[in-house]
This record gives C-alpha cells, sequence and structure tokens, in this order.
C-alpha cells in the first residue's frame, strides 16, 4: 500500500507582496506552479485585503524563479476581471496546460453579482496576451459556483476534468470526460465523495494530480468539515480513473495554529511539480499565504 509523507516545508514569496511592494497587504491563493526550461513559472490569485464590496474577488498575475520559492512577477496581470460577461466580478482559481505551443489556463469566472461561478478557458502564445476566452462548464439547475479545474490523461487516452461545484450548502467534486484539453466535456459521476466520520465529512475540493512512472496517479485534494476548517489528503485512482484504489485516512497537511483566533483555519492544495522521486506541492494557508511541501511516496 502507498503512503505519501510531508519531508519539508518551505515559505514561497513574491518580489512585489513586499511591506513596499505593489501587492503589499494582498491575499495570495491557488499558486499554480510548473516549470518551464531552467525555470519555475507561477500563476496565482491576488485580491485585497479586506476585501471591499466592488473589489474584484481575484486577478491573475504571473511571475518566473530560479529555486521555485522567490519569484520576480510580471509588471501587470494575466487575467483581469470584465474581459467577458461570465468574469466581470473576478477571476480565480487558475490551472494552467501547454499544448501545440499555446497557453491554455483554466479559472473561475465570477459574474459581476459574485452570485455564480463559471469554468473559463483562456488560450493564448504568451501569458500576457491571451487572445480566445471561452466558457467551458457552468452549473446546471440546483448547483453552483463551478471551479478549481484539475486536468489529467488517463490510461485510455481520454481526458479528465476534475472540477469543484456547490450543492445542498456544500461543495463536492465532479468530473467530465473528453477527447482532448479543450474538451467538448461530459459529465460523468463524481469521482468519490465525502466520509461521514472523517475529516473531510462535508465539503471537497480539487487538487493537484501527479501521474508517476508505475505508481497509480494521486490527487492531493481539499477537504473540510461543516465549519470550514480544510485540510489537506490523497486519494489514489486506477489509471484510467474508472475507481479509487486508496485514500489517506488522516489529513496530509494541517495547517499551524493561526496567529489570530479571527483567521481562517485552511490549508489548500493548488498544484504539483515533480523533481525526481520529490514531490513538491504548492498550496496556500489562511487564504493569504503561500507555502510548498516536499512530499515522499512509500509503499509496504
Amino acid at each position: 500500500m502507498a503512503a505519501y509523507v510531508v519531508e519539508e516545508l518551505q515559505d514561497v514569496t513574491l518580489d512585489i507582496a513586499g511591506p513596499e511592494g505593489r501587492l503589499a497587504h494582498y491575499d495570495l491563493m491557488s499558486p499554480f506552479v510548473w516549470q518551464e526550461g531552467d525555470l519555475y513559472r507561477l500563476l496565482v490569485r491576488v485580491l485585497p485585503r479586506p476585501l471591499g464590496p466592488q473589489d474584484p474577488t481575484g486577478v491573475i498575475w504571473s511571475g518566473s524563479s530560479q529555486d521555485g520559492l522567490c519569484f520576480q512577477m510580471a509588471q501587470t496581470p494575466t487575467l483581469s476581471p470584465g474581459s467577458m460577461e461570465d468574469d466581470a466580478g473576478g477571476c480565480e482559481d487558475p490551472t494552467l496546460v501547454q499544448a501545440d505551443s499555446n497557453y491554455l489556463i483554466y479559472y473561475t469566472g465570477v459574474d459581476a453579482s459574485r452570485s455564480q461561478g463559471a469554468l473559463l478557458l483562456a488560450k493564448g502564445k504568451d501569458l500576457i496576451d491571451l487572445t480566445w476566452q471561452r466558457v467551458m462548464l457552468k452549473a446546471p439547475p440546483g448547483e453552483g459556483n463551478i471551479k478549481e479545474a484539475t486536468l489529467a490523461q488517463g490510461s485510455d487516452g481520454q481526458f479528465r476534468l476534475f472540477y469543484e461545484y456547490a450543492k445542498d450548502n456544500a461543495s463536492r467534486i465532479g468530473m467530465a470526460v473528453g477527447p482532448g484539453t479543450e474538451g467538448p466535456w461530459s459529465v460523468v459521476d463524481d469521482p468519490f465523495s465525502i466520509r461521514d466520520s472523517a475529516w473531510d465529512n462535508w465539503h471537497l475540493s480539487t487538487g493537484p494530480i501527479v501521474e508517476m512512472p508505475g505508481c497509480d496517479p494521486v490527487m492531493f485534494y481539499n477537504g473540510a468539515t461543516m465549519d470550514a476548517r480544510w485540510r489537506i489528503g490523497w486519494i489514489n485512482f486506477a489509471p484510467d480513473f474508472s475507481r479509487v484504489t486508496a485514500r489517506g485516512m488522516e489529513p496530509l497537511l494541517v495547517p499551524p495554529p493561526a496567529r489570530d483566533r479571527a483567521d481562517t483555519d485552511i490549508a489548500f492544495a493548488a498544484s504539483c511539480v515533480v523533481s525526481g522521486e520529490d514531490i513538491w506541492l504548492y498550496y496556500s494557508l489562511e487564504d493569504r499565504i503561500l507555502r510548498r511541501a516536499r512530499i515522499r511516496r512509500y509503499t509496504r
């Protein structure tokens, strides 16, 4: 049986998020990190603290780093609200896929009333010049706030689009199947659900998927109780994503005690970079601080 163990924790910083920087006093969430040549690249959701009634719920910035820890940010955002009606209220939760010399960025678009989130796709050859956007998934009646995309290709050649959706005052993980990274997507049964007597007994949200040679794919997913105390766990799938093959009993990552009791009690996984046997998991704490964890897979 597989086990995933946190071996090391590290801070992640942005050069313009210090006390004198352009993003000082802003919250930082959803760090999507990938490697491109010798560089680490980053997309991150940024929003003011405190969030005002007219402020966007997110703007997506990009940056790069030599070491994956200290990022130099671009001069202008990559995605800002208002490029289309469905993201007039905010741009959140970026996930990037590279295909045919293009960047494909799945992100959550929040409408102007902040009442609905949909899964949108932006496309372009440069992160600062995304020239093509459209809606990929919108919630059906009775559900809402489709967000937090994760993409993976199964052993059957089909792509899976995992996403968070809202139903019955809770978050759940949904899944859609398509022939390529741009769909078209057909929604299928949820890949897994809550566990009544566990730390993930009320809310679920998608996290990054890692596919290593000879191993079942693993998702580092997010789960919470009714009072939204979010932790990070893991779950294995069969190579074709047809079933769950293993699931951790306890959280993999738990946030440290908050400095202020009013702070959000949350650790939330966003992306992974694999380096040899190490899995570097990028996540946020308290919806405002960026971290990464070095994880090793062990078998017994």
